[in-house]
């Protein structure tokens, strides 16, 4: 009896919307009717307003249903599922669905066509190639591929990647480290997570790469507590390389050793900052630390160390394996290769988009996204995370690039895009991220700790119950002033960017602060 193949995700966001169920239910209807079935248990591919997505292999490439609950399977399988054929569920060939034909994807070509964690799948889709490189090459080498890719770091400092490692390699040290930043907690991101649920082994191949790279012989991935999944799923990666020979004393054979330990995070935004990070990893309280040292210098345990986010160093495989010029191709400017957008919000076709730098921000939110889920007109769109600028229409014909962004006061960062309709209050949004930033700084630095606090209060003086007797124009140039104090001012990231949100809430919706004409002072 020949075998069908189908596909239902193990990710997270299929499985939150009942992809163990469907999984299940298929699995037993198809013993019910004698059916003999390869179920696997593949990633997602990023399509979430389809999930749970169940793709069956045919002749003609998978085919694919969504979004599919356990008591559609009867009736799926009645009309020809197995077979491929038409359904009122079904949207024919998998890559032809213009969501996907329309992307870029270079670091997320596996995404949703492999099983995570089969070793065997991983290689039969180009895994491991460019690591077999690497170990021909001597650190150096390895290191100028890098920096001739032009790959920037992806967490959102876009700093670039080969001179963290240029400086990490000249470093004289007997010890040296690899850390991979994953605490995500960037609202509307989620490519992260994906990357260790879904391709596990191509973010182990990138720490390799580092570690020979460097002369790195220990790595650490820091995961976000609230990623159960995804710690398995490394978990049991890590493992199953091990024992391959992959990870340990001897890579490969080829006389390197590397290890890599995966840390809970400890559930503070602020460690997503590499210092804090480390601080973390160490056992400490996640504080930040004072720049100088820098960590490529005295990083984890006073170590040289390189520190990568989970896309950085995801991104490295391709780049050794087609080379650098490949990967540069791709993308303008200063900011080359790809990026995997993440849209969510208030949006029709919520999901994971990987495109060359360059496209604007209407084509990702109207053409793949679909506008809003409401209905309603979009109002602001904010790029970058929770300390992100909230960009109006006026900029959505930029080209997402990271120094067409800095132009107006914008940042790209991890790529995490929030979509908001014309019922949004921005000062209220504003607000927010005053109060997220007093709730998650870690205190070290008064401007952030302060100010954060301050913030709030002004914001509640200039459109709170009492704001008509409050002097609203006084308390506007002051809430521009703190914010000058924060952006110049803070030891991180952390206060030094919570007041891009603010400010471009104030100068791109005034009326929304109870101001009659747009503020003229922007700063």
């Amino acid at each position: 009896m020949n075998q069908v193949t189908v596909y239902v995700p193990r990710d997270s966001a299929a499985l939150a919307v009942g992809a163990d169920e469907v999984a299940a239910a298929l699995q037993a209807e198809c013993t019910r009717r004698g059916v003999a079935l390869n179920l696997v248990r593949n990633g997602s591919r990023g399509l979430f307003w389809l999930e749970p997505m169940v793709e069956v292999a045919t002749p003609s490439g998978r085919v694919a249903y969504g979004p599919v609950q356990a008591e559609d399977v009867p009736a799926l399988l009645d009309a020809g599922l197995l077979q491929g054929n038409p359904h009122a569920l079904g949207h024919g060939l998998t890559e032809e669905m213009p969501y996907l034909a329309r992307q870029e994807r270079l670091t997320f070509a596996r995404m949703g066509v492999t099983d995570p964690l089969s070793l065997a799948d991983y290689e039969a889709h180009d895994g491991w190639v460019g690591l077999t490189r690497a170990l021909q090459m001597d650190g150096m080498a390895i290191v100028q591929q890098v920096l001739d890719s032009g790959l920037r770091g992806r967490g959102g400092a876009a700093f670039p990647a080969g001179i963290k490692w240029r400086t990490v390699l000249q470093a004289q040290a007997a010890q040296k480290y690899v850390v991979c930043n994953a605490d995500e907690g960037d609202s509307g991101t989620f490519s992260d997570r994906m990357t260790m649920e879904g391709d596990p082994y191509m973010l182990i191949e990138g720490m390799l790469i580092a570690g020979l790279a460097v002369g790195a012989t220990q790595g650490y991935i820091y995961i976000r507590s609230e990623y159960p999944h995804a710690i398995d799923v490394m978990n049991e990666a890590i493992r199953r390389a091990t024992v391959a020979g992959f990870l340990g004393a001897d890579v490969c054979g080829g006389g390197h050793a590397f290890q890599i330990e995966v840390r809970k995070a400890a559930g503070a935004y602020v460690c997503g900052e590499e210092t804090a990070m480390l601080e973390s990893i160490e056992g400490k309280r996640g504080i930040v630390r004072a720049k100088p040292p820098l960590p490529a210098i005295q990083g984890l345990f006073g170590q040289p160390t390189v520190i990568n986010n989970v896309i950085s160093l995801a991104s490295v495989p391709i780049i050794l394996a087609r080379g650098a010029d490949f990967y540069r191709d791709f993308g303008m400017g200063r900011s080359r290769g790809t990026l995997p957008f993440q849209l969510a919000g208030n949006i029709q076709h919520g999901g994971l988009v990987e495109k060359a730098f360059g496209l604007s921000l209407r084509e990702l939110v109207f053409d793949f996204g679909g506008g809003t889920r409401s209905g309603r007109r979009v109002k602001a769109i904010q790029v970058g995370g929770p300390l992100g600028a909230y960009v109006p229409e006026s900029q959505w014909d930029l080209p997402l690039d990271y120094e067409a962004y800095a132009a107006v006061g914008a940042v790209v960062g991890h790529g995490g895009i929030v979509v908001h309709d014309d019922s949004a209050d921005m000062a209220q949004l504003a607000r927010y991220a005053m109060e997220f930033c007093a709730l998650e700084s870690c205190g070290k630095c008064t401007p952030c700790r302060i100010g954060s606090t301050r913030g709030v209060e002004v914001i509640d003086r200039i459109v709170g119950p009492q704001s008509a007797s409050q002097n609203r124009p006084q308390q506007v140039h002051l809430l521009r002033d703190l914010c000058d104090t924060m952006l110049h001012g803070s030891l991180c990231a952390m206060g030094g960017m919570t007041p891009y949100p603010v400010l471009s809430a104030l100068n791109h919706y005034p009326e929304d602060f109870g101001l009659s004409v747009p503020d003229t002072k922007a700063a």
